[in-house]
């Protein structure tokens, strides 16, 4: 019989204390999702960005008819408050054309960020290719899926100007998708 109560007592302990760690678990949990961000604050992202069209004195081209390009960003941002930051992007692009595919050019794309409001951010980079080119890029990014862990899915419209390495000034209009963490 003694071991009986022995028995039962330790199951019951073992049961009050998962109760305990679950509701503490839960605790934790709902005080984390009702806290706003502390700032600063680091926060990454991955996607993909294809150029639809450039502009240029040899003429306009556009991506998908005699050649694929896509880029593939990875940045980290670090917001100093809601409404400024700095961000890192680096982008290594792929060129497939007449059935070979190579990676064509690497972009240093440092800038600084503007919260808009809304899930809005602007984002005015510089840019440094391993092509020889280098310019600006205004970007204009929406996040408008947020995940409770403090993620999102956003798409940007990036306009990279770019100039040297011998070729004539461009313009181009992307399309980019991603996911934020």
């Amino acid at each position: 019989m003694i071991h009986n109560i022995y028995t039962l007592a330790r199951k019951s302990n073992y049961r009050n204390a998962g109760l305990f760690l679950l509701f503490n678990t839960l605790l934790v949990v709902s005080v984390a999702a009702q806290t706003p961000p502390t700032y600063p604050r680091m926060a990454g992202y991955m996607g993909i960005v294809h150029p639809l069209v450039t502009f240029s004195e040899e003429g306009t081209t556009t991506n998908f008819k005699d050649a694929y390009v896509v880029g593939f960003p990875t940045g980290l941002n670090l917001w100093k408050t809601p409404k400024i930051g700095f961000s890192v992007e680096i982008v290594p692009t792929i060129r497939a054309e007449k059935g070979v595919s190579k990676v064509s050019n690497l972009l240093i794309h440092p800038g600084i960020l503007l919260g808009l409001g809304k899930g809005f951010t602007f984002a005015g980079r510089v840019a440094f290719e391993t092509a020889g080119r280098y310019g600006v890029t205004p970007v204009l990014n929406k996040a408008f899926k947020r995940n409770n862990n403090g993620g999102n899915y956003f798409i940007a419209i990036p306009i990279p100007v770019r100039f040297g390495n011998d070729k004539p000034a461009s313009v181009t209009l992307g399309f980019q998708f991603g996911i934020g963490f």
